[in-house]
């Protein structure tokens, strides 16, 4: 009896611990086509104890979060009676892959040796399994049939959410969050691969930024830790093949190349890891080992070389950039009708000094809401450091005129350069006549007759577009202006040139209009005037 009740005791906390019923119950396939018992690598365990109720990651390939997916959701299914589980990935044969690999699992259990310990399927087919303890595991497509509303899961796991649709991957988060049980367990994970700038990217930089989101990022790089056992055939080909063309020597630092010293001191890669790293560059390209096996996130969502900005000073700068500055640090000095915008629209990065001159480039949109344009500022002092950045799509034209005036006063009444295509010209007219701004940028242009003369603002042609752009290409690669906003440089990464036509990504949510900003103040610091004292 005594000997039951330990093996009573010891089965109940296999059963209470995802971990214990990984371990004793659950095979997997490795890489060598073995059937071995499922132990959690070191990141997967990270992630089984710091996951929280929305939780979005980023990693490189094959780094086996699917697999813990797909066991703990078979794990939750048999230990606790009528719930429901949902995994959706990008393609239906994908979708169909893991049902078969989950039932693989269920099949792995010790049936025979514990005839009664888990439940049995009742249906089994080729979009659920439904058990007999009233507890279920679905598996959809996305695009395909929707397979959320209307039901309630204890886990959602969107996987490889960055291959769905651009155009459905916000939809189908929107439907995932109601579908979610309601308890204090229930989570959703959204887990993939980089894929460029989609929904999926901007909801991921977003957490791992740190700003307000209700989802907390994970980033696994290639240089984690589960690497070296899943790819260790990968890597001992890496290492035969160096050896080969270095006269039977292994890698060491003096073979290193400067990325690679950069790896190897910054970010602790080991001699093993850069070997595969160049085997692969070696049979593929910097390009896809960056995007599959990135090393930080900025680097997994860089795009190719048709962006009209240095990709890699952008990501330097990124690394390098300062927070803005608290309410606090401004409340004593900022104007009492800036105060509702800070560090929501309105960011400060430096308080003005006196007697410095600053710049300021404005790009005005409708101001009305939803995926439409923002209406956006940028402001430099005379030595080129970014002081302030201002965004937002919902404040009125008239509305954003009044704290475009007030931003421009509060840091030494700067000397602003607007664009005045489009909604331009009335927030010109506002700046002018109604608060008597005076410090304002004037185009030289000329009339039908031939006759020079200078109008207020910037006007954007195809002429004038490239000459804007490409000056401030040259004060940023070269060092001239130092940005600090983090959206102006998200933006940057995703402006493009095809074949002449220039401007952002399309796509909800991808704008270029603080790019547009940024290049108004270059603007505004190449012609370098100042018509009001200070």
């Amino acid at each position: 009896m005594a000997v039951k009740s330990k093996q009573s005791k010891a089965l109940q906390k296999v059963m209470s611990d995802f971990r214990l019923f990984s371990k004793n119950f659950i095979k997997i396939i490795d890489n060598n086509g073995e059937s071995v018992p499922f132990i959690l690598n070191p990141e997967q365990e990270q992630f089984t104890d710091e996951m929280v109720k929305f939780n979005i990651i980023l990693k490189g390939r094959q780094i086996g979060f699917t697999t813990w997916s797909l066991a703990y959701m078979l794990y939750s299914a048999c230990t606790k009676p009528d719930t429901s589980y949902l995994m959706m990935t990008h393609h239906n044969k994908v979708t169909q892959s893991l049902l078969r690999r989950i039932n693989k699992m269920y099949n792995s259990l010790p049936h025979d040796k514990y005839p009664n310990l888990f439940p049995k399927k009742i249906i089994s087919n080729r979009d659920e399994i439904y058990f007999e303890n009233g507890s279920r595991v679905q598996m959809a497509t996305a695009g395909g049939e929707d397979s959320i509303s209307g039901n309630t899961f204890e886990l959602i796991h969107l996987s490889e959410m960055a291959k769905y649709p651009n155009e459905a991957q916000e939809e189908i988060i929107a439907t995932s969050i109601p579908a979610l049980a309601k308890n204090p367990n229930s989570k959703i994970i959204i887990e993939s691969t980089a894929m460029g700038f989609n929904t999926y990217q901007e909801m991921f930089m977003k957490a791992f930024r740190g700003k307000e989101s209700v989802w907390k990022a994970f980033f696994f790089s290639w240089l984690a830790e589960a690497y070296s056992k899943q790819f260790k055939h990968s890597f001992n080909e890496a290492e035969e093949w160096f050896r080969l063309y270095n006269k039977g020597a292994r890698m060491s630092y003096n073979h290193l190349e400067r990325d690679e010293k950069e790896l190897h001191e910054k970010y602790n890669a080991t001699f093993r890891q850069l070997m595969f790293r160049r085997y692969y560059i070696e049979t593929n390209s910097l390009e896809k080992f960056q995007r599959e096996f990135p090393t930080t996130p900025d680097e997994a969502f860089q795009t190719s070389n048709v962006a009209v900005f240095d990709t890699k000073k952008i990501i330097e700068r990124l690394q390098n950039v300062i927070d803005p500055l608290s309410y606090s640090d401004v409340e004593e000095t900022l104007p009492e009708s800036l105060k509702p915008y800070i560090n929501k629209n309105l960011f400060i990065f430096h308080l003005p000094k006196r007697g410095i001159k600053h710049y300021a480039g404005v790009d005005v949109a409708s101001g009305t809401g939803g995926h439409n344009d923002n209406s956006t500022m940028a402001v430099f002092n005379s030595d080129g450091q970014q002081m302030a950045s201002l965004y937002a799509n919902d404040i009125p034209v008239y509305k954003f005129a009044e704290i475009v005036n007030d931003v421009g006063r509060f840091f030494n009444y700067a000397f602003i350069a607007v664009e005045r295509n489009s909604y331009g010209l009335p927030l010109l007219e506002k700046l002018r006549k109604e608060y008597g701004y005076m410090n304002l940028l004037k185009q030289k242009v000329f009339d039908q007759k031939g006759k020079k003369k200078l109008q207020l603002g910037y006007m954007t042609t195809n002429t004038t577009k490239p000459i804007l752009i490409n000056d401030m290409k040259e004060n940023f690669e070269l060092g001239l202006i130092n940005i600090e906003c983090v959206d102006t440089l998200e933006e940057m990464k995703i402006y493009q040139d095809n074949n002449g036509k220039m401007g952002n990504k399309k796509g909800n949510n991808l704008h270029d209009d603080l790019v547009i900003a940024v290049a108004m103040a270059c603007q505004a610091m190449k012609q370098s005037k100042y018509y009001v004292d200070i």
